[in-house]
C-alpha cells in the first residue's frame, strides 16, 4: 500500500457462528470485498464463505486455552483484546458492535461507524437474566467485574463518530446508556429466500426460533402452549437447552436444535404462528416468519414494535413473564385471519436490498456517492 491508507476496516465482536449480526456484517462486507475483518477471535468455518473470503484479524485471545467451548469465560479481557487490535491506517473503521466492538481504537485521520445491535445487556439492565441468582464471593466479584465494564463501555464511547441502531428501541438505549443520538437502520432480512408456498397449509403447532438463554423466555412460550393444548417447535440452541427440557415434561415441545435454512423456512410456511416471548431488540426471526405469511404472537416491548403492528401482523400482548397473556395472545391471533400475502409485503420492507440501500446513504462518502 506503500504507506497510503486502505478504503475500509470492518470491526467485529467475535466470528463464532452466523447469527443476527454476522448476516449484518455480511451484507456490509460485501460492498467492500477487500476489507479485512478485525476481530475478538474467530472460529474457522462457522461463518459464511462469503465472510471467511475476507482476510481475518484476531486478537490476543484466539491462542486462549479452550476457546471454543470456554469463551464466555474470558468476558473480562474482551475490552483489553479489542483495545489490542491494531488496525491500518483507512479512512473508514465500519464496525458491527453488541459487546467491545464498539471500543476499538480507531487510526488517526479514519472516521468510525457502529452498527450497535446494543449496549451489553449483561453489563447494563439484564444481569438477572444472564447470570444465577445468589450471593457469596463469586457474585460479588461478578458485580465488580461488570461494574468494571460498564466504567469502560462510558469512557469508549467517544471512540464512536457515528451510531446507527437496528431498531428504534436500541436507539434509545443508546441515548439512555451512551448519551448519544443513533440513527436507526433495520438489519438485513432474505425476504428472497423467505417467502410463502400456497400449497403449504397451516398445521396447529407454534414455533419459536431463538438461542436457548435466559432473557429469552421460551418457558414462558412452553407454559402458554401446554394451556392450550398446542404442540411447540423449538428451533435453536443454548446454555438453558437442558434445564428447558426437564420442564418440558412428558411432551407438548419438540427442541429441534439447529435447522437448515430450507427446513427453517418450511417450518414458517406450515406453523400456526411464530411466538416471541422475550424482548429483543430487533427480531430478524420475526420478519423472517412474517416473509413466509406466519403471523407473530410477541411480547409487545423491545424491538418488534418496529416489526408487527397489533392486528394487522399477529398480536402484541403485556408483560414479560405472563404465561396467561402469552397464552392469550396465541389463542386470540388463531382465531384472526391473515392474508399471507399481505404479511410477506410489510416483511419486504426490511429486505437486504433495501439495507444495504439505505447503509449506502448514510455513509454516502465511503461509497464514493459525493460529489
Amino acid at each position: 500500500m506503500n504507506g497510503e491508507p486502505i478504503p475500509t476496516v470492518l470491526v467485529h465482536d467475535w466470528l463464532t457462528g452466523m447469527r443476527g449480526g454476522e448476516k449484518v456484517l455480511e451484507q456490509i462486507a460485501s460492498d467492500h470485498p477487500q476489507a479485512p475483518i478485525h476481530t475478538l477471535f474467530h472460529f474457522p468455518g462457522t461463518v459464511s464463505a462469503a465472510l471467511e473470503s475476507h482476510p481475518i484479524r484476531t486478537s490476543f485471545l484466539q491462542r486462549a486455552p479452550l476457546l471454543r467451548s470456554r469463551y464466555r469465560y474470558y468476558l473480562p479481557l474482551y475490552p483489553r483484546a479489542i483495545e489490542s487490535l491494531r488496525l491500518p491506517p483507512c479512512r473508514f473503521v465500519l464496525g458491527t458492535s453488541h459487546a467491545v466492538a464498539k471500543g476499538v481504537r480507531k487510526p488517526p485521520g479514519s472516521l468510525h461507524v457502529c452498527y450497535c445491535h446494543t449496549p451489553m445487556r449483561y453489563v447494563w439492565d439484564q444481569q438477572d437474566a444472564y447470570f444465577p441468582p445468589g450471593g457469596g464471593p463469586l457474585a460479588a466479584l461478578r458485580r465488580l467485574l461488570l461494574a468494571r465494564l460498564r466504567r469502560w463501555d462510558v469512557a469508549t464511547v467517544d471512540r464512536v463518530d457515528r451510531y446507527v441502531a437496528n431498531s428504534t428501541f436500541v436507539a434509545d438505549r443508546i441515548r439512555r446508556y451512551y448519551g448519544r443520538a443513533a440513527e436507526v437502520l433495520h438489519p438485513p432480512v432474505d425476504t428472497d429466500f423467505f417467502r410463502p408456498d400456497p400449497s403449504v397449509r397451516r398445521e396447529e403447532f407454534c414455533l419459536a426460533v431463538s438461542a436457548l438463554a435466559p432473557y429469552k423466555r421460551i418457558d414462558v412460550a412452553m407454559a402458554a402452549c401446554g394451556r392450550l393444548g398446542l404442540e411447540l417447535r423449538v428451533v435453536g440452541t443454548g446454555p438453558e437447552r437442558a434445564r428447558l427440557a426437564r420442564g418440558a415434561g412428558g411432551g407438548g415441545v419438540r427442541f429441534l436444535g439447529r435447522v437448515g435454512a430450507v427446513r427453517l423456512r418450511d417450518l414458517y410456511r406450515r406453523a400456526l404462528c411464530f411466538v416471541q416471548p422475550g424482548v429483543e431488540d430487533f427480531g430478524i426471526s420475526a420478519v423472517e416468519a412474517l416473509a413466509c405469511g406466519c403471523p407473530v404472537a410477541a411480547l409487545g416491548r423491545g424491538g418488534v414494535t418496529d416489526i408487527v403492528a397489533d392486528g394487522r401482523h399477529g398480536v402484541l400482548y403485556g408483560e414479560a413473564g405472563d404465561v396467561a397473556a402469552t397464552a392469550a395472545a396465541i389463542d386470540k391471533l388463531r382465531n384472526m385471519r391473515f392474508n399471507p400475502l399481505d404479511l410477506r409485503a410489510h416483511a419486504e420492507g426490511f429486505s437486504t436490498h433495501r439495507f444495504r440501500h439505505q447503509f449506502r446513504q448514510l455513509l454516502p462518502e465511503a461509497y464514493g456517492l459525493t460529489s
